[in-house]
């Protein structure tokens, strides 16, 4: 039987992580947003946290084992701060965690304790190609073993604080098959080009990467000759992301619901009419059904089971819920809501990008 009680340990992680949101996140969103930049302070500062080396085994460094479950709980406190600076904060996750699920024994002695370390690792990964219609599963950028070595050709875009980056994983075809392989970011044909201007989350870094006959050795394939399995990395992404929107959400519905209560139009606080109290209790029923949803999943891969389709319909709900739940906040203010004195426009914005990062964020 489920239990919908957090141990000890999960709750004293998830009321510090709030704090750290409500203190910290919440107090630059606005400024990371209009500078386009995250504050090297904050960066290091939810690095201290610990919320990677959490998730790795202490023989390498780390202080935990991995539960996406525990982690859906503290993602949603990042998002309730800020996704921007949520999302640069997790940008190492994108090579760490595919090392810790399917590196070989050298490749995770080599790499981890990188990521257990004091200062903000510069390592990401590059999946998303610029193609109508991608699939991670149908990558244009190949890998062609010649010898000891492979060659890697291909275009990426949506990779996240590329021009900084140290290493790169990078997804490619080999013989039909997605695989995925750790390349320095100082290899011969490796060319960060411009940075991508988004709709929203403008604070976070995302760049367009070309890799032109880029040699990296055998070792490099991540999980030697066993690779790797793009579907489990696909459905923890899926969990990642509906957790964020879930966090989001939750901070539009807050914000709308005391406005709501605050204002006063005809003698009497808006949130007294049927219409905006109808639309409030939607969007809090959307987004506890979608918390749900995102628990199921996460639940499902700790136990081992085949989390695959409960995280497919969580991201796919997620996608959807968000969006109503932002626009909603929106509304609620009325033309307050596209004020950018308020933070409910940049939630919107911030919301539609969603469905766009499937596989481009991890956790």
């Amino acid at each position: 039987m489920y239990s919908f009680d957090m141990t000890s340990e999960q709750k004293m992680l998830v009321d510090t992580v709030h704090r750290f949101a409500e203190k910290n996140l919440r107090a630059v969103y606005r400024q990371a947003e209009e500078s386009k930049f995250v504050p090297e302070s904050l960066v290091q500062m939810g690095w201290e946290i610990g919320l990677l080396p959490g998730s790795i085994d202490a023989q390498y460094g780390g202080y935990g084992e991995y539960s996406a479950l525990t982690n859906a709980l503290y993602l949603e406190e990042l998002a309730w701060g800020d996704l921007g600076a949520t999302l640069h904060l997790l940008t190492p996750n994108l090579f760490a965690i595919p090392i810790a699920q399917f590196g070989n024994d050298k490749q995770k002695e080599e790499y981890l304790g990188r990521f257990c370390d004091e200062e903000f690792p510069k390592a990401t990964a590059a999946l998303i190609e610029p193609t109508v219609q991608f699939d991670p599963a149908e990558l244009k950028t190949t890998a062609t073993k010649e010898g000891d070595e492979f060659v890697i050709d291909g275009r990426k875009t949506y990779v996240p604080l590329a021009a900084d980056a140290e290493l790169f994983l990078v997804y490619a075809q080999e013989n039909g098959v997605t695989q995925a392989f750790i390349v320095p970011a100082d290899a011969a044909g490796v060319k960060v080009g411009k940075r991508i201007k988004l709709m929203g989350i403008q604070a976070l870094e995302m760049y367009e990467v070309t890799f032109d006959q880029v040699r990296v050795p055998k070792g490099a394939r991540l999980g030697g000759l066993k690779g790797i399995r793009i579907q489990k990395l696909l459905t923890l992404s899926r969990i990642t992301l509906a957790a964020l929107a879930v966090g989001m959400a939750r901070a539009a519905y807050e914000y709308a619901v005391k406005y709501a209560k605050e204002r006063v139009a005809f003698g009497e606080p808006i949130a007294h009419r049927q219409s905006i109290a109808f639309m409030l209790a939607n969007m809090r029923i959307e987004i506890e059904a979608t918390r749900l949803m995102v628990w199921e999943a996460a639940y499902k891969f700790d136990e081992g089971e085949d989390a695959a389709k409960p995280a497919l319909l969580a991201k796919n709900y997620a996608d959807k819920m968000v969006l109503e739940v932002t626009d909603g906040a929106v509304q609620v203010l009325g033309g307050h809501g596209y004020i950018r004195e308020h933070p409910v426009e940049l939630w919107l914005r911030n919301g539609r990008g969603f469905v766009t990062m499937d596989g481009a964020v991890l956790a």
